[in-house]
């Protein structure tokens, strides 16, 4: 039986590990701690992870503090550089799910530069590709209309930029639900009123790491890895009326 404070572990062999990164989890020490020589200890994933390995870990890609799923690590610094050469070459496949405000297209591709951090530095090519797995209405109004509409989708982001994902449909007048920083406080209140709870269930955001798609840095054997839906996205089914079947 796995320890509170541990991490889920969906794989794991001689050279990687997979696990379920939590909503509100951070991977690395923000960037202005780091350069006052700071730790952030609390709810870091990188620090959990290697206790509870009792081992050395490397990152090889990254997710937003808020957004939860699957996620890879190697357990070399060789087979890092091997993963990294693949999230450059694109061959990772990445399918992420999330719930934004309003009803969008049947699928869709966003093609919108965007800075490097989240401030006005020089603009690099950034690509999203979308899906629309499900459009519904809910009896709730944050103001001008009687009901408010949602859609559930599927996300393929092409490049790997700072809140990309969440700032492309955010570009597109589809902002993610329960994103602080780029999303609509209106409808953030509504879903917090509508999920409930504490802790995660009081505020979270709709944006899941659903399967991550890669060949193994040794035995170069694909490899495909899914993640769980937690009590926030059950919920969210519910309320949309939907048993959620996705294949990425």
């Amino acid at each position: 039986m796995s320890k509170p404070n541990n991490l889920r572990i969906y794989h794991q062999d001689e050279d990687i590990v997979v696990i379920d990164k939590p909503s509100g989890f951070q991977v690395h020490t923000p960037v202005a701690y780091a350069m006052e020589g700071k730790v952030v200890r609390k709810n870091n994933v990188l620090i959990l992870l290697r206790k509870q390995l009792e081992r050395e870990i490397f990152t090889v890609h990254r997710l937003d503090k808020a957004t939860s799923g699957v996620m890879v690590f190697s357990l070399s610094s060789d087979g890092a550089r091997l993963l990294q050469d693949q999230f450059i070459s694109k061959s990772v496949k990445k399918t992420y799910v999330c719930l934004v405000r309003g009803w969008t297209a049947d699928s869709g591709v966003i093609d919108k530069p965007l800075s490097k951090n989240l401030d006005d530095g020089t603009l690099l090519d950034s690509v999203t590709e979308y899906e629309t797995l499900h459009r519904f209405e809910i009896p709730y109004s944050t103001g001008r209309y009687e009901k408010e509409r949602y859609s559930i989708l599927k996300v393929h982001p092409l490049t790997g930029r700072l809140h990309q994902i969440r700032r492309h449909f955010r570009s597109i007048s589809h902002p993610l639900v329960g994103d602080t920083v780029h999303g609509d406080g209106k409808h953030n209140r509504l879903w917090r009123e509508l999920i409930g709870g504490s802790g995660p269930m009081a505020n979270h955001l709709f944006l899941k790491s659903y399967s991550i798609e890669f060949n193994h840095p040794k035995s170069l054997e694909r490899m495909k890895f899914k993640t769980r839906w937690n009590k926030p996205w059950m919920k969210l089914f519910e309320i949309a009326g939907l048993c959620l079947m996705i294949d990425s």
